[in-house]
């Protein structure tokens, strides 16, 4: 009878651990958990590393978090924040279905609400650029020039937002279910200083430039996702600029459930492109 009790606890512990974490089976994937001293940003990130099992160089993955905050904003998801937010099985399960293939993915820090651009309380995408992705680089060795960005909610935003500043240095970029807006004054709260602000890293702006026309672009949103008209325009005016675009639009809302479905097709769609670059 002790002996059922403590394994009880055992597996009730084991449960409440990975609740706590997000996930339960790593599939052999190392975690890596690190700080990032920014000296753009005057302050230290907690980052988070996935290492594929196996061995050998990888490309490199940049994944960025949603929005997190205490603004009652619709469309916040509660529960864990920043980086830790993305980590879930399926996370997992998806990069072991690639195999060798499956890159090093990073989970950069953007705060609770800097939505990754250069703004009044930061150089949030020049530290992401600067910083972040070559310091992942270094510490991670992983294969030079094979980097993709992606991104959920504002980190969506943020992804194209950054890609579009460099679009040289990316092998391709995805915004899954991403924040953007038509116009300064349909933001939320906190996600731009003001309208010039919103004018300096308007994406559609960069799309009209060209600035993804070289670049494999994802986009995708649920059903009933309040970002999905302007996610659509997005993609609109992104092919009629030729730009090869992968554009999903699956039940579902603006949840990390919603993401974690379609984590797998997330991946491979990044593997795929890492893995032809520059050919």
């Amino acid at each position: 009878m002790v002996a059922l009790v403590v394994v009880a606890i055992l597996v009730a512990r084991a449960r409440i651990d990975a609740a706590a974490k997000g996930y339960s089976d790593t599939q052999g994937a190392k975690v890596v958990q690190y700080t990032l001293t920014s000296r753009l940003l005057g302050r230290k990130l907690k980052e988070i590393a996935v290492i594929p099992p196996g061995g050998g160089s990888r490309p490199l993955l940049v994944l960025l978090h949603g929005r997190h905050d205490a603004s009652p904003v619709a469309w916040l998801v509660p529960g864990k924040t920043g980086p830790e937010s993305m980590l879930s099985n399926q996370v997992f399960a998806g990069l072991a279905q690639l195999g060798g293939r499956a890159p090093v993915v990073v989970f950069l820090n953007g705060g609770g609400h800097s939505y990754y651009h250069d703004r009044r309380d930061g150089p949030w995408a020049s530290m992401i650029l600067r910083e972040a992705i070559p310091d992942a680089v270094r510490r991670f060795h992983t294969t030079a020039g094979r980097i993709a960005i992606g991104g959920e909610s504002m980190g969506g935003y943020g992804a194209l937002h950054i890609a579009s500043l460099r679009p040289a240095e990316f092998c391709a970029v995805g915004g899954h279910s991403a924040a953007l807006w038509l116009s300064a004054g349909q933001t939320a709260p906190g996600a731009f200083d003001d309208a010039a602000d919103y004018a300096a890293n308007d994406v559609y702006e960069a799309a009209r430039r060209g600035a993804y026309d070289h670049l494999p672009v994802w986009i995708d949103g649920g059903t009933a996702d309040p970002f999905r008209d302007a996610d659509a325009a997005f993609v609109r005016l992104l092919r009629r600029q030729n730009v090869t675009v992968t554009y999903h639009v699956w039940p579902g809302g603006h949840t990390h459930a919603y993401w974690d479905s379609h984590m797998a097709a997330y991946l491979r769609f990044y593997a795929s492109a890492l893995a032809t670059c520059g050919h």
